[in-house]
């Protein structure tokens, strides 16, 4: 059969691309790991990846804090809610919101003409028996020395002795109205109970108050406190007494757990902590919110590398760091032990030591067996070899089915 100079033209070109793959595999150019590849993904050992130094750094010793976080509004310690004790008109209301005040301080004043009336009438009763036990005292006396001298009959002393009783039980009854019209005369006076700050004023001079009517609402602010919940597993090591950083308006302070909740939320499945805050300067103020840390221990000369080291495994196993091991990249299994979130930092307990280096920058996809180079600052912007500073394969390859070594 005659074949046209186009079909053979194509087998040629067919037959010449198979020669050409079979020949780079037979150089060892090309390896499971990808086209080009070779350990470690894209661009294998041949591939180049530059580093920064700042994308380098080796394993520090640090103290570590093993902490559980809260969040919480800040609230005072103490609130007190000031009602009216008695129903009339004001005839003057002393302070206002936000002013601090002391233990006893006038905060407002009732109408208090009857009040003071019906005192008075009562100490004039409170004395008029107590003229009447006195006449009644010395009335049984005489008696009594009468009887002894047989003037008068026994019938006559226990007269006398009754009257006595009588006349007492008026002076406690008039001492008892008295007490009371007295109590009436202070419920004028609304006092603060305790030193502290007015949070909310609910009266003004002239209004008509009904008895339980809220006047003021009284807060201290020394100590403020902060309810959180934490969660069942880490409620296990919190322990009255503890010391619980915060950061809550620009700044620092420190807090201890006050209480602690016996039960576990059943529908949050938390316990509450309260932890108290001092605020003797007043800097704080109530309703804040504020984020801190629970500290449950703490380990000195932790070896801590940063979080952005730490990379997780593709298929289970351990998390592992690259290290530089002479010019070439290798990957190391680590173990690894407290995190603080806050300062980037995580505790390595086994796998690197602080003679190693390792990459802790954001440098994009590495493999195991990628030559390395770090560059020089002052040669930024100058380029070189592969177009730049990325170098031969930049900052190019992937790690790809290798094993961490530990």
């Amino acid at each position: 059969m005659t074949r046209s100079p186009a079909l053979l033209l194509r087998a040629a070109g067919a037959a010449a691309l198979l020669a050409g793959a079979a020949a780079c595999s037979r150089d060892g150019q090309a390896a499971p790991g990808g086209p080009g590849g070779g350990p470690g993904g894209p661009g294998g050992r041949n591939a180049m990846v530059t580093l920064a130094p700042t994308d380098v750094a080796s394993p520090t010793r640090a103290a570590m804090e093993d902490a559980i976080p809260v969040t919480g509004t800040l609230a005072p310690l103490d609130r007190a809610e000031l009602r009216a004790r008695l129903e009339g008109d004001l005839t003057g209301v002393y302070v206002r919101e936000g002013q601090p005040v002391s233990a006893g301080q006038l905060l407002a004043r009732f109408e208090a003409v009857e009040e003071t009336g019906a005192n008075r009438s009562a100490q004039a009763d409170v004395a008029a028996a107590r003229s009447e036990l006195s006449t009644a005292q010395w009335n049984l006396d005489q008696t009594r020395e009468l009887h002894r001298e047989g003037a008068v009959p026994e019938r006559d002393v226990r007269n006398a002795d009754q009257a006595v009783a009588a006349a007492r039980a008026r002076v406690a009854a008039a001492e008892s109205r008295q007490r009371t019209t007295s109590s009436s005369v202070s419920d004028t006076r609304v006092v603060a109970p305790t030193s502290g700050i007015i949070e909310r004023r609910l009266v003004n001079p002239g209004e008509h108050v009904n008895r339980g009517a809220s006047m003021f609402t009284l807060v201290r602010g020394t100590v403020l406190e902060l309810a959180a919940n934490v969660p069942e597993r880490q409620a296990l090591n919190v322990r009255p007494g503890q010391e619980v950083r915060f950061a809550a308006g620009g700044r620092e302070f420190t807090g201890r757990v006050a209480r602690v909740n016996p039960s576990v939320d059943p529908a949050s499945r938390a316990v509450r902590v309260y932890v108290e805050v001092p605020n003797h300067d007043g800097s704080l103020r109530a309703g804040t919110f504020a984020t801190g840390r629970i500290v449950s221990r703490i380990v000195e000369g932790a070896l801590v590398v940063p979080i952005t080291a730490l990379r997780d495994p593709r298929e289970g196993g351990k998390p592992f760091v690259y290290r530089i091991a002479g010019e070439e990249l290798e990957m190391a299994e680590v173990s690894t032990g407290l995190r603080d979130e806050a300062q980037g930092l995580v505790e390595i307990v086994d796998g690197v030591s602080e003679t190693d280096r390792i990459v802790v920058g954001n440098v994009g996809l590495l493999g195991r067996g990628m030559k390395v180079r770090i560059a020089d600052p002052s040669q930024r912007g100058r380029g070189g070899p592969g177009g730049g500073a990325g170098g031969a394969g930049g900052r190019a390859g992937a790690g790809g089915g290798d094993r961490p070594k530990s």
